[in-house]
């Protein structure tokens, strides 16, 4: 039975949107499901920190991170017509970026087998230089970036299974042959990337592998692509550290995706991907919660996703 991790903190609520369907409850509620359930006890709770700048400017451009600074502390604004920024949203996404270090970190030494990283703002859809679709900045980016920077590794492997293409993801790792970055995403759809053409560039040619689907895929399309596509392609790489963009806005019942996802696809896909970090990297694997917008169904589906990776 592995040993997994939780972090979370208040400070994730911090990050006030109002009526924007990214919002606080999506994590309370998840919080909620998971205290009321067996599974809770068995988790080893771990306490998020705060990104450092030097952890931040591995993905993210210096003036970037000065211009988030500076906007007033006490008014709201949009970053982009997606993303709302408020008085406590820089606080709690330094918080989310750090909360993926320190998963890492505990993974990486040994102080858990995985670690579930339950924040906010999400992540994927964040530039070097620019917020974007409620992502402030690239939470598993910087862990990538900092598992290969500060902790030892060679090579890290980052599967994203949320309805849409982690195109900042992508776009931090393009030329890097060190890292294998896998989407599995609607397509068309956005944020409009992800076509399977896009494959990397440089070193980091064919380590980019995005296989898009059709709206309304079910879970078959997807266990299917896993295994004859991911599986092969994550071995033949060889990881030493699996990252997980853990989006569950592919389930049926979510009101921004459009495909067929049961509760229960995100354990099947999750089995997929834990038995990628067994055969390479000794079950080390951190997910990183990205998307998911229906409360019931992302509660539910996060239950499903840790006791799989806790199995």
């Amino acid at each position: 039975m592995a040993q997994t991790a939780l972090l979370y903190d208040e400070v994730f609520l911090a990050h006030q949107t109002g009526a924007h369907v990214e919002n606080g409850e999506r994590v309370t509620r998840a919080y909620e499901t998971l205290s009321a359930t067996p599974l809770m006890k068995r988790l080893l709770r771990l306490k998020p920190v705060k990104a450092s700048r030097e952890n931040l400017l591995l993905i993210h451009d210096e003036e970037y991170v000065d211009f988030l600074s500076a906007l007033p502390p006490d008014e709201y604004a949009a970053l982009d017509p997606d993303t709302v920024f408020g008085p406590g949203s820089l606080e709690a996404a330094y918080y989310a970026a750090g909360a993926v270090t320190a998963g890492v970190e505990a993974v990486t030494d040994g102080a858990c087998d995985s670690a579930f990283c339950m924040i906010r703002p999400p992540g994927h859809h964040a530039l070097r230089g620019r917020a974007m679709g409620f992502c402030i900045f690239n939470n598993i980016a910087i862990g990538a970036a900092f598992a290969l920077k500060r902790c030892g590794h060679e090579r890290v492997a980052i599967i994203d299974f949320d309805v849409h293409h982690g195109n900042g993801t992508q776009a931090a790792f393009y030329e890097d042959g060190r890292v294998l970055f896998v989407s599995l995403h609607q397509y068309p759809f956005y944020p409009g990337t992800g076509a399977a053409d896009e494959t990397g560039s440089g070193k980091g040619a064919n380590k980019t592998l995005n296989i898009p689907l059709p709206g309304g895929s079910t879970e078959e399309a997807y266990l299917q692509a896993l295994a004859e596509i991911v599986v092969p392609a994550a071995c033949d790489h060889g990881p030493s550290l699996v990252l997980i963009s853990a989006g569950f806005d592919a389930h049926a019942a979510d009101p921004i995706g459009g495909m067929r996802l049961r509760t229960e696809s995100f354990a099947a896909m999750t089995r997929v991907i834990r038995g990628i970090a067994d055969e390479c990297c000794s079950g080390r694997v951190v997910s990183v919660l990205e998307g998911g917008y229906n409360f019931d169904a992302l509660s539910a589906s996060i239950l499903a996703h840790l006791e799989a990776l806790a199995a």
